[in-house]
């Protein structure tokens, strides 16, 4: 019975428009030593997940040789299929001293696909040793109203401050009486009718945010991707809009 609610849950809110604010999520944060024997040498990395763990995108990853050691960073971008991912990243070998650092998301995953709105986690890890060093994560809201915080010191980091910035003139919202992704659920064939506007591209992707299929038909297969949840982005000439569908 809870596996059902979940599932019709999870349906309904697949007819709710999708918000995608553009905007940019400024971070500043001073770095100090994690206690190990190499230290003042470090390794750092600061990058975005979803809400539920999911790796979205690295912001700064300054480590080479002892990376493996960013134990958390390490398994959120590998569980994604991109280990030690650095797209777009501020980046660089193992730094020699401690300082302030500052990165920027641009409110998109490693492919470039922009993100849903929504609660994400900023996530800061460092180490000057041949293990685990210390991680700490911070929740912020990616939606059209701005998001500062200061939050208290934590070991390793401190002065930490970051703001989302929603860039207002720029929101994508659709709602879906302007076009259908049908059936949904589906067993993996789905059909796209935008009201015959000028189909440019469908992208899919899985729950991770990776781009698993690009298309320019309006009929869409999906049958041999596991079951769970996808988001399509149609883009025509005149609109984007994006759905979430179910595959059982």
């Amino acid at each position: 019975m809870k596996k059902t609610l979940f599932i019709l849950g999870t349906i309904l809110l697949s007819f709710v428009g999708i918000a995608q604010t553009t905007g940019g999520l400024d971070v500043t944060v001073t770095t100090s030593n994690a206690g190990g024997q190499y230290a003042p040498r470090n390794c750092v990395a600061i990058w975005v997940e979803d809400e539920s763990g999911n790796f979205v995108k690295t912001l700064l990853a300054y480590a080479q040789m002892y990376r493996t050691h960013l134990n958390n960073w390490e398994s959120s971008t590998t569980a994604a299929g991109v280990p030690f991912d650095k797209t777009d990243a501020i980046s660089g070998s193992t730094i020699n001293s401690h300082d302030t650092r500052n990165c920027n998301w641009d409110g998109t995953n490693h492919l470039g696909a922009l993100m849903n709105d929504g609660t994400y986690k900023l996530c800061m890890e460092l180490t000057d040793k041949n293990a685990t060093g210390n991680f700490s994560f911070f929740t912020f809201t990616k939606s059209s109203i701005e998001d500062s915080q200061t939050p208290a010191n934590v070991p390793s980091f401190a002065n930490i401050s970051f703001t989302w910035n929603p860039n207002l003139n720029d929101i994508i919202q659709h709602d879906v009486s302007e076009y259908s992704v049908l059936p949904n659920p589906t067993n993996g064939y789905v059909n796209i009718n935008v009201n015959k506007e000028n189909l440019k591209s469908i992208k899919v992707y899985n729950i991770a945010g990776k781009e698993i299929l690009s298309t320019s038909k309006y009929s869409v297969d999906i049958s041999s991707q596991p079951k769970g949840m996808y988001l399509f982005k149609i883009t025509t000439e005149n609109n984007i809009y994006t759905k979430r569908v179910i595959k059982f």
